[in-house]
């Protein structure tokens, strides 16, 4: 197919367009694909284990604990920076729009979110970047919190962010939701909340965030990342809880990448996997895409590249996607159904949308997640942002 492209949409698709254009692509076989969306990063965290001590128990806890520290330190150019260095990295991958949770807290301020509005301004030209206001240190049992919350809406944040299982008391949990529904609406704002990152099975934070979005006609408008949990509920449980999603519209992004990492870490075996049901929430209807999360931060601290393909290939392994289907759903999740999760208007590859596209060097998605192709064009609205060749040879014996 050709793609005809003017004023950064795209106007044609068709076997063979007619005529010549100012600047023309050479695909030459390969796939091309709306570019990626990355759902759930934190570029205030990312590449932050260059410069920490290491988190020896490799836990959730002890990368919250550390990062107490960092933030104390944090500048705004300083979280500018290393939020940039993540930008090009993602954009040289295919992705032009980005979800980012940022910290919001008494320890480090606003200072993160102050730091990742100024990237996000000196990368305008090459993505777009939804903010989350995100208050990981709790908001009932962390005072200030809220308050915060209300300027990080009025500072540059798009969204209310949560973590409502990090509360003292299952009540205080409720509390934490109800306040970021009334920030968010007053704000005019969907949610994104970190929901239940645990293996505790007694952790359900999420049925009350969907009974909450029941009520507060929020369907569409709400995302719940995460949710380990899920994995350790009850059959009956779990099934219960995700008709209650499926009829709320939540939406999850599964984050295996950072989740196979930090859960089950003192399992003996079997050991859990930190992953929540994913095929059943397909099943059900539950819009589910899958993130980076992390960035060489103390949560994460070795791995991560900002490329989908990479987090592809390891959700593929977690939920064990091997058929075609499951191939193609797995294409879905980082592209289609996670626009859906950003309520993304003009995406995808077709007449009248945004003419943000990848030329990838394979001529599947599924040899494209295997090989971790090159993306050997990206394209954002129109304009040609990152370029990528990969070379080898090999030498044989005469």
């Amino acid at each position: 197919m050709d793609v005809g492209v003017r004023r950064g949409r795209i106007t044609a698709l068709a076997p063979t367009i007619r005529g010549r254009a100012p600047v023309e692509l050479d695909a030459d076989g390969r796939l091309v694909a709306p570019t990626f969306v990355e759902p759930h990063i934190h570029l205030d965290k990312v590449l932050m284990s260059e410069r920490v001590r290491p988190n020896l128990s490799g836990t959730l806890a002890e990368a919250i604990e550390i990062m107490w520290e960092a933030k104390k330190r944090y500048t705004v150019d300083d979280v500018a920076r290393r939020a940039g260095r993540v930008i090009e990295l993602a954009v040289a991958h295919g992705v032009t729009w980005i979800r980012t949770h940022v910290d919001v807290d008494p320890i480090g301020g606003l200072t993160p979110l102050r730091g990742v509005v100024e990237a996000r301004r000196r990368y305008r030209d090459l993505c777009r970047i939804q903010i989350v206001a995100f208050p990981q240190e709790g908001i009932i049992k962390s005072p200030g919190t809220q308050g915060l919350l209300a300027k990080a809406m009025r500072e540059g944040a798009d969204l209310v962010g949560g973590m409502p299982h990090n509360e003292h008391t299952p009540q205080d949990s409720i509390r934490h939701i109800d306040v970021a529904f009334a920030l968010a609406r007053r704000a005019r704002s969907d949610i994104d909340m970190h929901v239940d990152e645990t293996d505790d099975p007694q952790s359900r934070t999420l049925a009350e965030l969907a009974a909450r979005t029941l009520r507060h006609r929020y369907r569409g408008r709400v995302t719940a990342g995460h949710i380990c949990a899920l994995a350790a509920y009850d059959d009956p449980y779990a099934a219960k809880v995700i008709g209650l999603m499926s009829r709320a519209g939540v939406n999850v992004v599964t984050n295996p990448a950072t989740n196979l990492m930090l859960q089950g870490r003192f399992d003996k075996q079997p050991i859990r996997r930190g992953v929540p049901r994913v095929k059943e929430l397909l099943a059900a209807g539950v819009t589910t895409a899958f993130g980076q999360d992390c960035v060489k931060d103390t949560f994460y601290p070795s791995w991560g590249q900002a490329d989908p393909l990479e987090v592809g290939l390891i959700t593929a392994h977690a939920l064990q996607f091997t058929q075609p289907r499951e191939i193609e759903t797995l294409a879905e999740m980082c592209t289609t159904s996670a626009a859906r999760v950003l309520r993304l208007e003009d995406y995808g590859l077709r007449i009248g949308a945004a003419a943000s596209l990848n030329v990838i060097d394979a001529p599947t998605f599924a040899e494209a997640f295997r090989t971790r192709a090159d993306r050997r064009f990206v394209l954002f609205r129109g304009r040609v942002v990152a370029e990528t060749t990969t070379a080898s040879k090999i030498y044989r014996a005469r």
